[in-house]
């Protein structure tokens, strides 16, 4: 008998759940750039994707072409009844907001950017943190004393990268020279390959032998120059080491994949929470890849160096700066 009562509220326990994951019907709204450009996108696309595959629920998914379809999906979504919808970069931001502010009972969530709705999840990262311990890797990679930062879209975002990455650099070496360029002023400056190689061979010339890209489809450009030229790339959000192996140093992972994981798994599990969800080293949400495709440019050296820094940054020992915070870099 006891047997049996087990069993029925195990049974009862499982359809329960199962019902439940069904009462959820997540979306996701990319930005310009697409869920296949291999870095920042695509981290979406993988943590959605490991969600439907380990829950078995369905998600719909868009893929803007302009600016002007950010609202219009986010509004589809909400009035066929998606809940929780995320929105994928900054630029979603008023899109949300307005939206968001007219389906007050309808959840939200916004990648890069903080909407102040009781109804919308922003989730933000130290990218800082991350391009800090890249900046120490290709410091110590780098053979010319010289190495570079391409960026997308020119926003405090991005120069946040771009700051990080220099004060790790220059933790190692003070006297490394860092070059930087910036693609463009607006959206395309995200999916322009040509130009991010292009601006690439224009560091390489000039003396950069390692060079880090947080540009989205823009950087595959990047990387391919790099192995192009026999120097070294370093990826972006993704994990882009297997683009070119022995070519790519590392990528800075931005989980953003965990994130978009994290905020199906939460409404299914009626744990959708509201407010910051704020990403750094300390939380994993951000740090280098490491694996065969790169464990042999990845030296000791840098690994004992990059796991000493981050020790330091998560205890407070070391601060690194946002560039966010005053637009200024100080290194």
């Amino acid at each position: 008998m006891k047997k049996s009562l087990i069993g029925a509220a195990v049974a009862s326990l499982v359809a329960a759940a199962a019902a439940q994951a069904q009462d959820i019907r997540p979306a996701v709204v990319y930005d310009l750039g697409g869920k296949f450009d291999q870095s920042f996108n695509q981290a979406a696309f993988t943590g959605a994707e490991r969600f439907a595959e380990e829950t078995g629920v369905a998600y719909r998914d868009f893929e803007i072409q302009n600016d002007a379809q950010r609202e219009q999906a986010l509004r589809r979504f909400a009035q066929q009844g998606y809940e929780p919808i995320i929105a994928i970069g900054f630029s979603h931001g008023s899109a949300v907001e307005k939206v968001a502010a007219e389906f007050p009972d309808t959840d939200f969530a916004i990648v890069d950017m903080v909407v102040d709705l009781p109804n919308v999840r922003s989730i933000v990262f130290k990218e800082h943190e991350g391009s800090y311990l890249a900046g120490i890797a290709a410091a110590l990679a780098s053979e010319s004393n010289a190495v570079g930062f391409v960026g997308g879209m020119d926003i405090p975002l991005i120069r946040k990268f771009e700051c990080g990455f220099i004060g790790g650099a220059r933790s190692v070496n003070a006297d490394i020279e860092v070059f930087g360029n910036m693609t463009g002023t607006d959206g395309s400056a995200w999916n322009n390959p040509t130009r991010g190689a292009e601006l690439a061979r224009s560091q390489f010339d000039r003396g950069a032998d390692v060079v880090y890209h947080a540009a989205g489809g823009t950087g595959v450009g990047v990387l391919q120059a790099a192995a192009d030229e026999g120097m070294l790339g370093i990826g972006v959000d993704s994990n882009q080491n297997a683009l070119h192996p022995g070519s790519v140093l590392t990528s800075m992972l931005k989980r953003v994949d965990n994130a978009v994981y994290d905020t199906f798994t939460d409404a299914m599990n009626d744990e959708f929470s509201y407010g910051f969800d704020v990403n750094g080293l300390a939380e994993a949400g951000v740090g280098l890849a490491i694996d065969e495709n790169n464990e042999a440019l990845y030296t000791d050296e840098i690994a004992a160096a990059v796991e000493a820094a981050s020790a330091a940054i998560v205890s407070g020992e070391v601060v690194v700066h946002d560039y966010t915070s005053d637009g200024a870099c100080p290194y």
